[in-house]
């Protein structure tokens, strides 16, 4: 009897019985049955040779990456073209071509005689013919507007019909329309497929090699024929598969019984197997094709997953799988496995979003249930994964840029947008005064986005899935676990993105970065809590100091705290020895700095990058094209000889263990976990580190890497995302502005109303789009959950900062990175998760921001950290930080020596470090407490609306008493640092004013040109901020001279006097060029260009005033006296300044403070009127002579040592003016002016009588 019915047979009976050594002939003549004529014969149009691929020797022009399989391309210069190695002349052909970013291309035929250059592509010649979705326009040397604007994963069709004369484009099957007509035809005209795309863009063309092309249209055909036969052969083998899976043996009863195939498992009768072997025979060799992979097998295997059900239900597959393995040959299996992975791939990339994501799910269920089997995991694992942005794809969930064809309209069919705004432009989360109908859409606005969140946290749910598979470290039956093969492969993919930044191309894409980072937060966290419930001692998630500077993690190139790490490993290896008993080998040192120097020769003259890898001469191929390993993969790890030592013996004669430490890939479980006696990840333990179980120790690599991901290029894209929400707050503004215009308009002008009723339509039209479209990254981009994976993220950086804090100076050794990310994680938090989520909901927020605002206080002046770029971030997120009242109060919790330590450094003199940040640091502290200070904007700004009502400098004051108190008690008691503090800070002010001056001079000069000119807007800029610096400076003296008056005016203090003078110069300095009647200052602040709107008599009249209050109207009598006779004994003193300070006399028209100041004219006047007659007595109000009226000539007293005396020296100069004049050398020298003696001391010198 037979043995089985195939399927496709007419002879399904034989006469007699079927024996296994008949079994290989019966299936030849079954597969040779209606066998199709042969596939590539030559068809009628169509000329050249099959495959159809990229003619990569001689068809294109400028610098293009061309994939393995000659599919795929990626531009490389400014506008590179490549076209195909086969044309058409007659008929109707299609190709496809799968956008993989959205760039600028054009795509389209064009003919043999076409010459394209770097400035001229595919349409930009007579006979060639391109579509360019990134401009929506078609090209054949004119252009007009055409088509739709595509996306990064949409499919364009390209179809060219030869018989009347037309091309046409679809995007995602659906036509754009004919695009040209009436195209040359002819004898020796014949068109190629032909792509030009600019720099860094890619595309994957799809002639035919891959299944019926995703859109098919009726009538044409594609440029390469499908495998008829092979297809024909295929289908018949699955069903044959199909028939034994779904047959039993009754061996009782010796009959074939039906049963469900989705119980058949691989351990059963022989003569099933035997039978599958024959049938494997054919069936292995067509399954390393790719078109039959994805037409055949994976439509079969994702037909087992329709009938819905968990993917672990379906064990078929499993079984399937372990059958591939044992009747396929290895190489078979592997090339199946590795089509069948990227043909899901494809199919997830590039299928259209739909409401519920069936496609998504759909291929990512299957790609679960694949690498649910553990052998076919490792295998695609080692050779599959990462090597391709490959399985990052898989974590990616596009955006949909069209809302309609996503099915979003009847997702979210009501759609709402704030239409209340504060005065600054600020939306209000929840007005009193919202009407009952705006509460309504709202309210249906918000339900449809839940609904959205829903089906895309299912999608999310499997690609958490997928990740955890990859990460199970329990799967050892088959060599070594996954997750350290995934881990070795994790690493290279970071060295790649952080050793290629100048090298966009090899780049993962940052939306890809952000979607896996995500994903991976989840798993990870899992895998962390599943063994902190194992274990209840071990701790919170953070990376121990050790990994920094034992050489088992690979840091590439990237800076470290320290420097650079050849460098820290001289400087610091002492410090290794007796605090994590780890000795460097000399000759390791050595050869490092050997490398350093081959390094360097290598690179030649080109610059490197800060912190990214030597490139080398010719450009490196990124490794999902070829895979190249970069060079030396890891000089520290593979040169490193890191050697224990047991502490009990003398630190002379060390014990040496010698630490494997291998390349990346090399690494095993053991390297990493660790065993009996070696700490694995956490060799060298400093006695500062508690030693606590930590769950796994992969685990910590993996974190690490996280935050290496958020550096490179995440916290840059979420950042960028924000631009939709920002959208949709622009477009609200300007349609209700829209609105109320109609609302004002007179009915006499129709035609006016009618304009605004088209201009509110569009806004509207804009924003239903708008609104949809950030329901969707809000779901998958600033979810709550997204905002607590940021936030872990945030708390993961300040514990390890904290840990390798403790560590002293092996400190050094930290990567820059993870001080970058604690910034920047909480910046994101801040400024781009809100309105829709807020900060304060986040568990133990504020003991966060209070353990960062120390970090910050801490270390941005930390000797310990030598990168500039490093340290200026930390300086301006600490600037950033008080601005804010929660994130001050924040810094006023941390303990009060650490706070006084922050003061103390913010107070360091001004010379030789960059002063203006940690001034205005001190500027803020004060803001709010000064004189007329208490404004956000400056009043003449006030009608203005400001660029960005988020920006610190913006905030409404928050002035700090508490940390005002510290300054002040800092300076009181240490008078030397108070006299370095206070001059540097005077030399600064004037720096800055005299700069101001020099500059308004010549931009004044540049106005008054008579021909038509600019002046530079960098200059205007430059400008701006010298005057923001002047005003910034004099706020702090205010604050010193409030807080601290004695500095100033307890003359029994050694530099109190020169401190005053000087200030009451800069004053008068200060106050003349600013008052004086229709002056330069007066003349540029009235062309109101634009870029000096800060420029204004106010903000710097005031602050002025604020310091003379101080020291003229609220100090004590001698105070007073002493302040109002060095202001009045200045030789730049002129009454009219405070006069017009006062609003009394001249026409103070130009300036705005005098309303401010009048309040304080009574006690002012007062308190100066009586000192004037008794300064000047003798002087009868001529300055001049008054000037001179003081002690002309000076006594210097040298030093015991000097031996020169010039006591009987009169010292005349040229303003007759020497006290002052010696004074002010006194400020910056205590050096003598002629025999450069030190000077002791300075007395006033009085002419003997008798000469």
């Amino acid at each position: 009897s037979p043995l089985f019915a195939f399927p496709y047979s007419s002879s399904c009976f034989y006469s007699k019985p079927l024996g296994f050594q008949d079994l290989g002939a019966h299936l030849e003549g079954l597969l040779s049955e209606g066998e199709p004529t042969e596939d590539n014969q030559p068809v009628e149009g169509r000329l050249g040779p099959q495959p159809v691929v990229l003619d990569h020797t001689s068809g294109f022009e400028g610098l293009l990456f061309v994939d393995d399989d000659l599919l795929g391309v990626i531009g490389h210069s400014n506008f590179s073209s490549i076209r195909a190695t086969t044309c058409v002349y007659k008929g109707k052909w299609a190709y496809e071509v799968l956008i993989s970013s959205q760039g600028l291309m054009q795509i389209g035929w064009c003919t043999l005689n076409c010459r394209f250059n770097q400035e001229e592509g595919v349409g930009d010649t007579p006979d060639s013919y391109a579509y360019d979705g990134n401009r929506v326009r078609k090209w054949n040397v004119t252009t007009t507007n055409y088509g739709k604007s595509w996306a990064a994963g949409d499919i364009v069709s390209c179809l060219i019909d030869l018989d009347e004369g037309t091309i046409t484009f679809c995007l995602n099957g659906q036509s754009l329309g004919t695009a040209f007509t009436n195209i040359k035809m002819g004898p020796g005209v014949a068109y190629f497929p032909a792509i030009s795309l600019s720099f860094k863009e890619s595309v994957a063309f799809n002639f035919g090699s891959r299944p019926a092309i995703t859109y098919p249209v009726d009538g044409y055909l594609p440029l390469q024929n499908p495998p008829t036969t092979d297809l024909m052969k295929a289908h018949k083998l699955l069903g044959y598969i199909k028939n034994v899976l779904s047959t039993s043996i009754d061996a009782q009863e010796e009959r074939l019984v039906e049963q469900d195939c989705s119980v058949w498992r691989l351990h059963g009768e022989p003569t099933v197997l035997v039978t599958l072997a024959h049938i494997f025979n054919h069936f292995a060799p067509l399954m390393c094709k790719v078109y039959l992979v994805e037409d055949v097998l994976m439509n079969f295997l994702l037909g087992i997953l329709e009938g819905g059900g968990s993917v672990d239900e379906h064990q078929l597959i499993q079984q399937l799988l372990d059958l591939f393995w044992v009747l396929m040959e290895d190489y078979e299996v592997n090339e199946c496995l590795k089509q069948l992975m990227m043909s899901l791939l494809r199919a997830y990339r590039f299928s259209p979003i739909i409401p519920d994501l069936g496609f998504q799910i759909h291929y990512l269920r299957l790609t679960t249930a694949i690498l649910h089997h553990e052998k076919s995991r490792k295998y695609l694992l080692n050779n599959f994964t990462f090597d391709v942005l490959r399985s990052v794809v898989f974590f990616y969930i596009k955006t949909p840029l069209r809302v309609k064809e996503a099915g979003l309209e009847e997702l979210i069919p009501t759609t709402w947008w704030p239409t209340h705004f504060d005065k600054e432009g600020k939306d209000e989360r929840e007005p009193e005064d919202e009407s009952a109908d705006e509460r309504l859409r709202r309210r249906a606005y918000e339900r449809g986005c839940q609904r959205l969140k829903k089906r895309i946290e299912v999608v999310e749910e499997l690609q958490v899935q997928i990740l955890k598979l990859l990460l199970n470290n329990k799967d050892k039956t088959t060599g070594e676990a996954s997750r350290y093969i995934f881990l070795n492969k994790f690493r290279k993919f970071l060295q790649e993105n952080a050793s290629n930044r100048g090298h966009p191309t090899a780049l993962c894409p940052p939306e890809y970065m952000v979607c896996f980072l995500h994903r991976l937060i989840t798993a990870v966290r899992a895998s962390w809590d599943d063994g902190r419930r194992k274990s209840p001692s071990s701790i919170e998630a953070y990376v121990p100091p050790q990994l920094f500077y034992n050489g088992k993690v690979d840091y590439f190139d990237l800076q470290r705290l320290g420097g650079l790490l050849s460098h820290l490993k001289k400087t610091l290896k002492d410090d290794l020895a007796s605090k994590a008993n780890i000795i460097i080998d000399p000759a390791e040192i050595q050869a490092t700095a050997m490398d350093d120097l081959d390094e360097d020769e290598e690179s030649g003259a080109a610059q490197r990058p800060f912190g990214a890898a030597a490139m080398g001469g010719a450009l490196a191929r990124p490794s999902w094209l070829s895979s190249p390993t970069l060079g030396r993969a890891n000089r520290f790890l593979s040169t490193a000889a890191v050697s224990l030592m047991t502490p009990r013996r003398p630190l002379t004669q060390p014990e040496k263990v010698k630490v494997r430490t291998l390349a990346v890939e090399q690494r095993t479980e053991e390297d990493i976990e660790g065993s009996y006696g070696n700490d694995g990840l956490l060799l060298g333990r400093p006695l500062e580190e508690p030693n606590q179980p930590i769950a796994d120790k992969s685990l910590l690599e993996i974190v690490d890497g996280i935050v290496m991901m958020y550096n490179l290029s995440v916290h840059q894209q979420l950042g960028k995302m924000v631009v939709v929400s920002d959208d949709v707050h622009e477009y609200a503004v300007a349609l209700k502005d829209t609105e109320e215009k109609i609302a004002r308009c007179p009915a006499r002008r129709p035609d006016i109303l009618d304009e605004l009723q088209k201009s509110q339509k569009v806004f509207a039209e804009k924003l239903n789009h708008l609104c949809r479209r950030l329901a969707w990254i809000n779901a998958t981009i600033y979810s709550k959950e997204k905002m607590l994976d940021v936030y872990w993220l945030l708390c993961v950086c300040i514990r390890t900062i904290e840990h390798a804090d403790n560590t002293g100076s092996l400190f050094a050794f930290a990567p820059e990175f993870y001080l970058s990310v604690a910034m920047n994680a909480y910046s994101a938090l801040k400024n781009y998760f809100s309105p829709a989520n807020s900060m304060e909901e986040l568990p133990s927020y504020e003991e966060t921001l209070t353990q960062l605002a120390a970090i910050l206080a801490k270390h941005f002046a930390d000797p310990r950290i030598v990168g500039t770029d490093i340290k200026d971030s930390l300086m301006q997120a600490l600037a950033s930080y008080v601005c804010y009242p929660q994130s001050l109060r924040a810094v006023e919790r941390i303990p009060e020596e650490q706070r006084v330590a922050m003061m103390r450094n913010l107070l360091a003199p001004y010379e030789q470090r960059p002063w203006a940040q940690t001034n205005w640091i001190l500027v803020r502290l004060w803001r709010g407490c000064g004189f007329g200070y208490r404004y956000t904007r400056l009043p003449h700004l006030l009608k203005t609306k400001p660029e960005d009502a988020n920006l610190p400098s913006l905030q409404k004051p928050c002035p700090s008493l508490l940390l005002q108190r510290h300054m002040a008690e800092l300076l009181s008691v240490d008078k030397e640092m108070a006299a370095s503090f206070l001059n540097s800070v005077l030399n600064q002010l004037n720096w800055a004013f005299s700069e101001f001056i020099g500059m308004i001079q010549e931009i004044q000069q540049a106005a008054e040109r008579p021909e038509r000119n600019f002046v530079d807007t960098r200059q205007l800029k430059v400008c701006a901020t010298c005057f923001d610096l002047s005003v910034s400076l004099l706020r702090v003296l205010e604050m010193t001279v409030t807080l601290v008056p004695e500095i100033f005016l307890d003359w029994s203090r050694p530099s109190a006097e020169l401190l005053l003078r000087r200030l009451a110069q800069l004053l008068n300095q200060v106050l003349n060029r600013v008052t004086a009647e229709k002056n330069l200052f007066d003349r540029v602040v009235n062309l109101r260009l634009p870029g000096l709107e800060s420029v204004d008599h106010y903000p710097i009249l005031v602050a002025v005033t604020g310091i003379l209050v101080r020291i003229l109207v609220d100090g004590d009598r001698q105070g007073i006296s002493r302040a109002s006779s060095v202001l009045l004994s200045d030789p730049c003193f002129q009454l009219h300044s405070i006069q017009h300070l006062l609003g009394e006399g001249g026409d103070s028209s130009g300036s705005s403070s005098s309303s401010t100041a009048r309040p304080v004219v009574g006690p002012l006047g007062s308190s100066v009127a009586p000192v004037i007659p008794s300064a000047a007595a003798t002087t009868a109000g001529s300055s001049e002579r008054k000037h001179f009226s003081l002690h002309a000539s000076v006594n210097v007293f040298l030093s015991p040592s000097g031996d020169v005396s010039h006591g009987y020296l009169n010292v005349f100069c040229c303003c007759l003016l020497c006290r002052a004049c010696i004074n002010q050398h006194l400020m910056n020298n205590k050096d003598c002016f002629f025999c450069k003696a030190t000077i002791t001391g300075v007395e006033d010198y009085s002419k003997p009588a008798a000469s």
